[in-house]
């Protein structure tokens, strides 16, 4: 497979912001955190985007649920039901150079697979859209550092209590 030097330089970059890929890319999605591989490509992964900007975002400021500035660089914050992809995840989208951090999270993204991608503007935001990409997970995050950020929250909100739920889950499946 040919791949233009400039994505390649990017993925050289990304693979040493992260470590060594271990294992080579999988078709699906995992069904568990057992399935879980560094390098995995998960295919058709629905993308939207955010801004701190939004209404629903305000009472936040420019910060994730992690507690950490929102990213908009070569590394960029990203927002997803950490059940599925835990804080800490880290990906490329197909044919984007920029590494996405998943260190925030949204009551709308409970209980799907949609990933959430953070844009600095709301024109970025809405240029962005809606879109279907495939994604490489370069390291995946994790549960107990999830667990660790979520469990002080679970008397606020139910999207909370739904994830510790799931996450819990998943470790006595695991």
């Amino acid at each position: 497979m040919f791949v233009s030097a400039p994505l390649c330089v990017a993925f050289v970059c990304a693979s040493t912001l992260v470590g060594k890929l271990q294992l080579p890319p999988a078709k699906t999605p995992p069904a568990s955190t057992s399935l879980r591989t560094a390098g995995q490509v998960i295919p058709g992964v629905r993308t939207t985007a955010y801004t701190h900007s939004e209404a629903d975002h305000l009472q936040y400021g420019a910060r994730t649920a992690a507690g950490t500035p929102l990213k908009s660089g070569s590394i960029r914050s990203a927002a997803a039901d950490w059940s599925i992809y835990p804080l800490g995840t880290v990906f490329q989208i197909q044919g984007d150079p920029s590494v996405y951090v998943v260190d925030d999270y949204g009551r709308a993204l409970v209980g799907t697979r949609t990933i959430d991608i953070y844009q600095p503007t709301t024109g970025l935001m809405n240029l962005w859209g809606t879109r279907k990409v495939n994604i490489r997970v370069l390291r995946w995050g994790s549960s107990s550092r999830s667990l660790a950020v979520l469990k002080p929250r679970a008397y606020k909100a139910l999207h909370v209590r739904e994830m510790i739920s799931r996450i819990q889950s998943q470790a006595r499946a695991g």
